[in-house]
């Protein structure tokens, strides 16, 4: 059975073991790259991680965006939204249909 886990700063993290999803606090890049590895390598399908992670961690995030499972999905931390969740969908409708269809800004 699949399982969901969320991943980023303790204090941005904690409130989700409230809703049964299991929480791995990291302190930095390293250690948050290290368990994102061995989390997409279990049995996890959905992956939560705080935007300001999955910003230090983007080249990694590239490498599972390929892949069906896990689906790694960023969410403010603490500090408030940093746009990265949009900026991370806008790449991924890009990459799939070939060109900006949602979010086409006129300069």
């Amino acid at each position: 059975m699949y399982r969901a886990a969320v991943i980023g700063d303790r204090d941005s993290i904690y409130g989700f073991a409230a809703l049964g999803l299991e929480v791995f606090p990291v302190a930095d890049a390293d250690a948050g790259s290290k368990t994102l590895r061995r989390l997409a390598e279990g049995e996890y399908a959905v992956i939560y991680i705080t935007e300001a992670l999955a910003a230090e961690l983007e080249h990694e995030l590239d490498h599972f965006r390929l892949l069906p499972l896990p689906a790694i999905i960023p969410i403010p931390g603490v500090t408030g939204n940093t746009g990265m969740g949009i900026k991370m969908v806008k790449k991924s409708v890009e990459q799939a249909v070939g060109s900006d269809i949602i979010f086409n800004e006129k300069d």
